[in-house]
């Protein structure tokens, strides 16, 4: 303990020496970071999100080569009256595929409609050879009413085309697009999307458009409303300091603190050649609201100090002593916790990991070394602390509860049954999100609105793709391996989310049948290698455009893609899905010499491997962060007691976050990890203030009753005040954030900063007064 002290000592003549100088190399160096600043993007990219060392994500990554992948653009139109079969909406409906067929970055072989090219009828001539053509021929000016009955008759006969391109009420018809993943430009995808919905609604007539590429295209075009909340959080935090302190440095100096601390994460932001992602917004804006926090700390605490000793430079410097400890320990908190999240396997949360934990720990010297020197340099204004006559009569209530033995032990027992209370409620969080639709915008956004109007109208939007390879060459050309599939596919089926499936099985029996005069009671696999490869070839030679088999099969004919289609991508939906199909692999059925089957891509793939990542680095980083902080308390305060105070106090907050997720239903997923570890590491900083100053006060007064009330009157009004700003700040997302996962996070953060204030209040000093820890009396 003396060690860091002498340590803290040298600091602070280093600091002190030439306080002038200490500010110009930190302005200076404030001014390169803003010279870098210009070079940040608001931006998300696809990639990042996606665990590549997991092997959903690897199987994923295959299937992408050859079947598409995940980026998927999905356009639906529906009438109010009659079918689709009309020349009107079906020339609306060519009218969109060719819009989506000249999407930026679309591979234009996973483009697919009734009226695609790629979409076809298939029948057997006069000669016994098996023909091809599309539904519908844009060359054609008008359809009469018998065709019109036909096409339809043709489209209803045919299982890979109705109920998965047509809906089975045939009011709905949907257009595809996968496009090439990459470094896309979403907000272009998305505003053609946008576009080609705007250029053909009609009366009577409904365009939808669901898909991750429009889903990142909604996220990015809040980016101008991100900017005007944060305008409104920062005029509310203007209008807090000038309430609390009513001076004019009590104004300047914290502002000052955001103003480079802020300059100070987006300079380094930049200068690693990070994008700023919208999703991520709310963790770098609480790293810069916590340096306000500090500032207030600083700014309080040196009045304080000058109405004692009524000399500025003396007031500064022991500002500087009584809270560069606690303070550094607290911004060494914020940025492990934000750095442990980089232990996880996703790309967005690492480098949130390391940008974030930087901009926290930029904190000493923008807040706790500059502030102080500030306020030695500046001009002498006022000389006493700013009243505060409605904090100055609650706070000594609380600290009449924490002071005294009776109350103390009341408040440990409360917390215990809260926490016990909060345990059974965490054991609700899901892995993954607990409702339909996507949990980043609310239930009545139009994505929302056209996700469940799709999975309504047709099997499902969510798609799950599972390579089937077989090691032998040619080997998914063995009828064994096909009825294998099939068995797969059928055993899914029994899966009440799945609406449908389509794979090599359905083509090679449509074959079969089609070549013999389409009677329906050929639907059977074939005998042998032969007449298997027969009926793919017949099929593939039906077609005049090349790679008819493309979305079925690989030339090579050992992978195959088969598709599930999910009504949605819960949690539960997920993980039954996963279990499904690794329970088949072990069943006698799937026993197929060389065949294998690997999971999983298409987003419920994607979104399978995420949410596993998400919690296994949720298992390993909270409990990390929790042990890491322990070890830096004990370590400055040379007390394992210590160590152990703080932990009670993060296990308390934290476990009754976990609780609130329960409740409000909000489940453990990419987005909310990083905010949880944040939190823990941010929210402890006011245990610490709390913890510091009444050992500080008893050192004084000897007696921990006039310790813990000091301190709760003094630090606990700073701590009760800066709470209430960031409160007052995060609320502003929750209240005009079009995201609902801004809002679901804002909310989460002020549950967090809630339950670490009330900890700071009440737990930790009932604990000090109850157990009296001789570190408190160590000088």
């Amino acid at each position: 303990m003396a060690t860091i002290k002498n340590q803290l000592k040298k600091i602070d003549r280093v600091v002190f020496a030439h306080p002038k100088i200490t500010a110009f190399i930190i302005l200076a160096i404030s001014a390169f970071f803003a010279m870098q600043v210009p070079g940040v993007k608001m931006v998300s990219n696809f990639a990042d999100l996606l665990p590549q060392g997991h092997e959903y994500i690897q199987t994923h990554n295959k299937l992408t080569e050859t079947f598409g992948g995940a980026n998927t653009v999905i356009v639906s139109i529906k009438v109010d009256k009659g079918t689709i079969f009309t020349n009107d909406t079906l020339a609306r409906i060519k009218r969109l595929t060719d819009k989506v067929d000249a999407l930026p970055a679309v591979n234009h072989n996973l483009v697919n409609s009734l009226t695609h090219r790629n979409t076809r009828r298939v029948w057997l001539n006069e000669y016994g050879s098996m023909k091809s053509a599309p539904y519908y021929d844009p060359l054609k000016e008008h359809y009469s009413e018998e065709e019109l009955n036909t096409m339809q008759n043709q489209v209803a006969s045919n299982p890979r085309v109705y109920g998965l391109l047509v809906s089975p009420d045939l009011k709905s018809a949907l257009i595809k697009g996968t496009l090439n993943e990459g470094d896309l430009d979403y907000e272009q995808v998305f505003d053609a999307v946008e576009k080609l919905r705007d250029e053909e609604k009609a009366e009577g007539v409904t365009i939808y458009a669901t898909g991750q590429p429009v889903l990142v295209g909604w996220v990015t075009s809040y980016v101008s409303e991100v900017i005007q909340i944060f305008g409104y959080t920062l005029a509310i935090l203007l209008i807090l300091l000038v309430a609390y302190f009513r001076k004019f440095y009590g104004l300047l100096l914290p502002l000052i603190g955001i103003a480079l601390t802020t300059t100070w994460g987006l300079g380094m932001l930049s200068l690693l050649g990070y994008n700023l992602d919208p999703l991520m917004l709310v963790v770098p804006f609480l790293v810069s609201a916590r340096a306000m926090s500090h500032g207030v700390q600083i700014v309080e605490r040196f009045y304080a100090e000058l109405g004692a000793c009524g000399n500025k430079q003396e007031a500064a410097r022991n500002t500087f002593e009584g809270l560069f400890r606690p303070g550094s320990l607290g911004v060494i908190s914020d940025a492990i916790g934000l750095l442990l999240i980089s232990l996880g396997s996703v790309p967005i949360n690492d480098k949130l990991a390391i940008y974030a934990s930087l901009w926290a720990g930029s904190v000493i010297v923008t807040v706790l070394i500059f502030l102080p020197v500030m306020l030695e340099i500046l001009p002498k204004r006022g000389a006493k602390s700013t009243p505060h006559p409605l904090l100055e009569k609650l706070f000594p209530v609380v600290s009449k509860i924490s002071c005294t033995r009776q109350g103390a032990l009341y408040t440990l027992f409360v917390s215990l049954g809260l926490v016990i209370a909060g345990g059974y409620l965490s054991s609700k969080v899901q892995i993954g999100q607990s409702e339909s639709g996507s949990p980043l915008l609310y239930e009545d956004h139009d994505y929302n609105i056209s996700s469940k109007a799709i999975n309504e109208a047709f099997p499902g939007s969510e798609e799950m793709f599972v390579l089937a390879h077989s090691t032998k060459p040619h080997g998914l050309k063995d009828p064994k391996a096909v009825k294998a599939l099939a068995d797969f596919q059928n055993h899914m089926m029994t899966d009440p989310s799945l609406g449908g499936t389509k794979g090599l099985p359905d083509l090679v029996t449509q074959a079969s049948r089609i070549i013999r005069n389409d009677d329906p009671r050929w639907l059977v696999f074939p005998k042998d290698e032969m007449e298997m490869g027969g009926l793919m070839f017949a099929y593939m030679m039906s077609s005049p455009i090349p790679g008819a088999l493309l979305e079925f099969i690989d030339p090579d004919e050992q992978n195959a893609n088969i598709v599930f289609y999910y009504k949605d991508h819960k949690g539960e939906t997920i993980r039954r899905a996963i279990y499904m199909a690794k329970e088949w692999s072990k069943s006698a059925s799937a026993q197929i010499e060389g065949l294998e089957l690997h999971l999983a891509g298409g987003l419920i793939g994607v979104t399978a491997a995420v949410n596993e990542a998400s919690y296994q680095t949720n298992i390993v980083v909270i409990p990390l962060v929790f042990l890491l902080i322990l070890a830096f308390v004990t370590a400055f305060y040379w007390s394992v007691h210590a160590g152990w105070l703080m932990l009670l106090a993060m296990g308390f907050a934290t476990t009754l976050t976990y609780a609130y997720m329960g409740i409000v239903g909000l489940g453990i997923n990419v987005n909310t990890v990083p905010i949880l570890a944040a939190g823990i590491g941010i929210g402890v900083d006011y245990s610490i203030y709390i913890m510091d100053r009444i050992k500080e006060e008893y050192g004084k007064m000897g007696s921990f009753e006039a310790a813990i009330k000091q301190a709760i009157n003094t630090t606990g009004v700073a701590i009760g005040f800066t709470a209430f700003s960031l409160i007052a700040g995060v609320i502003m997302w929750v209240l005009l954030s079009t995201m609902r996962f801004q809002a679901d996070a804002a909310m989460l953060l002020i549950v967090m900063l809630l339950l670490n204030a009330l900890a700071a209040m009440f737990l930790v000093p009932a604990w000090v007064m109850t157990f009296k820890p001789k570190f408190i009396q160590e000088k």
